[in-house]
């Protein structure tokens, strides 16, 4: 079981903490919303918690809770620019299908 990291989120991930000044890594998850059904979450992680999986790579630490992984193992995170848009994008091979506006994904 993992997750992991283009270079390039790795890189805007580690700038993001640097410039918070404080934190240990981030973590991704999934809460239950949008037209598919599932959402990722992103936040920065200051303490692990009980049951948490760490993942590092390229010098940055992902934090994934025992639920959130059953949905989200294997994917790979990176970050996109396209024109003036950005963001993180996510290659899940557990998900079956995704809404039309990108926002959420089925299982």
């Amino acid at each position: 079981m993992a997750i992991s990291i283009s270079n390039t989120a790795a890189q805007h991930v580690a700038g993001q903490l640097a410039d918070r000044g404080h934190g240990i890594g981030i973590r991704v998850g999934v809460k239950t919303t949008g037209c598919s059904g599932m959402a990722y979450v992103l936040e920065f992680v200051d303490k692990i918690e009980v049951g948490d999986q760490v993942f590092e790579e390229q010098g940055v630490k992902i934090i994934v809770d025992p639920k959130s992984l059953a949905y989200i193992d294997g994917t790979e995170m990176d970050f996109v620019k396209q024109g003036v848009n950005e963001g993180f994008e996510f290659k899940n091979p557990n998900a079956k299908g995704e809404c039309g506006c990108g926002e959420s994904f089925s299982i």
